[in-house]
């Protein structure tokens, strides 16, 4: 019988953590978070200038302080919105400055583009995801990257209850319901980090013999 790999997802987000177990559901890995393991949950700093150089942050920071053959998963993703110049991008989740959180980031959101057109409101979810695996095949640690769009718009006020962050407001190409409003298995087909996510499933799929999510 093959041994579970215990991957710990660098997050205390929990709508996060439940997409990435919905996505993961039937693999042979064992998945925990950071709340799992630490009291209190830690605000890893994410200085990078890019989605790649904070999720490679994150997953450091659990791969040096776990050890023991753990392998960290990290994300990085946010909303680049067009009529915004690409913003907030990296700093989706501190949008709204210190203390920042949904409501205020999505308020924000709503009153920088007031006025613009909806047909000037398009956008896009992107999502890099950086796996370190500690002591990989037995030589030095190695990393899996891959990543995942999703585009679409952003509407006048908030609908739906289903997700978190921007995802009342975004309403993916080809929908007339925001990522909120979508089931999970509706969301996870199309979203950006299930798009990452079945990019990482081809780079596991031989590691860890496990059938890859179709």
């Amino acid at each position: 019988m093959a041994i579970m790999q215990k991957i710990i997802i660098a997050t205390g987000n929990s709508g996060k953590v439940r997409e990435f177990k919905e996505m993961f559901a039937g693999l042979d890995v064992s998945l925990a978070s950071l709340a799992d393991h630490f009291d209190p949950i830690p605000d890893i700093e994410e200085n990078g200038s890019t989605f790649y150089d904070n999720a490679k942050i994150k997953a450091d920071w659990v791969c040096e302080r776990m050890g023991g053959g753990v392998w960290a998963l990290a994300d990085d993703s946010g909303l680049e919105v067009d009529a915004l110049g690409g913003a907030p991008g990296v700093l989706s989740a501190r949008y709204s400055g210190e203390g920042a959180n949904a409501a205020r980031n999505n308020a924000k959101l709503l009153r920088e583009l007031s006025g613009v057109p909806e047909d000037k409101r398009t956008a896009r979810f992107r999502c890099v995801l950086v796996l370190r695996m500690m002591g990989a095949d037995g030589g030095g640690d190695a990393y899996l990257t891959a990543d995942g769009s999703c585009e679409g718009r952003i509407i006048f006020e908030a609908a739906g209850d289903k997700g978190f962050g921007y995802d009342p407001l975004f309403v993916p190409d080809g929908f007339d319901r925001t990522f909120a409003q979508l089931l999970a298995g509706e969301k996870n087909g199309i979203s950006h980090r299930g798009r990452a996510l079945r990019k990482l499933y081809d780079g596991l799929a031989g590691r860890l013999k496990c059938a890859i999510i179709p």
